[in-house]
């Protein structure tokens, strides 16, 4: 990862995974499951949290709209996709709210929070 994606990390309010990220923390994960278990598992995780709060899922487009309440305040959508049967791809997009346009990589620790999390729960492919 070169100096300005490091300073961007830093100097930024949002961050998303992908594919093929630069940053090895922000890079897709792939579970041994179907997108709908998965959704269930996220959306009990979510339910059965009191830091979380569900906006909206979207079984059919595999997302749900989620915000921190407590704490820093965070916007967090999840996609579920799945790729192949039992192979199931799930990104996160997390924008954090506050004063300034930048949180210090606050929302990159968020995502490595939620992909430990969805670690315990699921079994990881890559």
């Amino acid at each position: 990862m070169s100096l300005v994606q490091k300073l961007k990390k830093y100097f930024s309010n949002h961050a998303e995974t992908r594919d093929h990220h630069e940053d090895l923390d922000l890079q897709t994960r792939y579970y041994k499951t179907t997108k709908d278990h998965a959704l269930m598992i996220i959306e009990n995780f979510i339910k059965n949290s009191q830091i979380y709060e569900m906006n909206s899922l979207s079984k059919t487009h595999g997302e749900i709209s989620v915000v921190k309440k407590k704490g820093k305040k965070l916007f967090i959508i999840v996609s579920v996709i799945m790729v192949k049967p039992y192979e199931t791809a799930i990104d996160f997009s997390v924008t954090s709210e506050s004063f300034f346009p930048f949180d210090f990589g606050y929302s990159t620790k968020m995502i490595q929070e939620l992909y430990d999390q969805m670690n315990k729960e699921l079994t990881l492919i890559q």
